[in-house]
């Protein structure tokens, strides 16, 4: 069976199983290719019409690890229109329920929405969310251009996008709880700090990790010049991307 909902950028169109509603594969910022490529999330542009959200959309580019073979993180191919969050919902009809979002793990180098299922906070009456945020070098190489980070901003835009649009699907964006493990409970943390992310979320939980994986921006811009030197290119976001 399928659902509709309305959001801000326009219609989505998702799956009823079980009672549960489920919108896959939501656009919360641009695609990172071309001219976004390395650099901060860019506004995603309204579509028209009712697009289909019954399928994960692109994780991350990344090495995947061995563990996830054969899982729905395997299917869900990497690409550069990665910017995408999932939603489960007991109904989209309701008000005021609450929202729990969901960073994960896999030391800033891996990580899937592919990988995670909400379906069972929504039975409990939980609109939950689980979003994608770039890793590796296409979310923190740092050149020292003012662009280090990027794949935080990611986790920031996707949170934006939950404020604005959480409603649509039954939720209280004024209670919103974020939570996450190993390097996502590190991204809360460093979430906690920053202005940015100020009144985006009311609660957080940090489960095996908190903000003291942070590298010395000299160390970082250290990394990013080692990378160009591999790859005999320019030590610009341009010759790199």
């Amino acid at each position: 069976m399928n659902t509709l909902v309305k959001t801000l950028h326009g219609q989505l169109l998702g799956n009823v199983a079980e009672g549960v509603h489920s919108f896959l594969g939501i656009p919360y910022a641009a695609t990172t290719s071309g001219a976004n490529r390395l650099r901060p999330p860019q506004p995603v542009q309204p579509w028209s019409g009712v697009r289909d959200a019954t399928r994960y959309g692109a994780s991350p580019p990344q090495v995947a690890p061995p563990e996830s073979a054969g899982s729905d993180w395997d299917t869900a191919l990497a690409g550069e229109d990665c910017l995408n969050l999932n939603v489960w919902t007991p109904d989209p009809g309701a008000a005021g329920l609450p929202v729990m979002v969901w960073i994960q793990g896999g030391a800033f180098e891996f990580g899937s929405t592919a990988a995670y299922n909400g379906r069972n906070f929504a039975r409990d009456g939980v609109v939950c969310v689980v979003i994608n945020w770039r890793v590796g070098a296409d979310g923190f190489l740092d050149l020292g251009d003012g662009h280090a980070n990027v794949g935080l901003l990611d986790q920031v835009a996707a949170l934006e996008w939950v404020r604005g649009n959480i409603a649509a699907f039954g939720g209280d964006p004024g209670n919103v709880t974020v939570f996450g493990e190993s390097a996502g409970a590190m991204s809360i943390g460093i979430l906690l700090s920053i202005p940015r992310a100020e009144g985006l979320f009311r609660r957080a939980i940090l489960q095996s990790g908190a903000a003291h994986h942070v590298i010395p921006a000299e160390t970082a811009q250290r990394i990013g010049r080692a990378l160009a030197e591999k790859l005999r290119v320019p030590q610009t976001r341009e010759a790199i991307a």
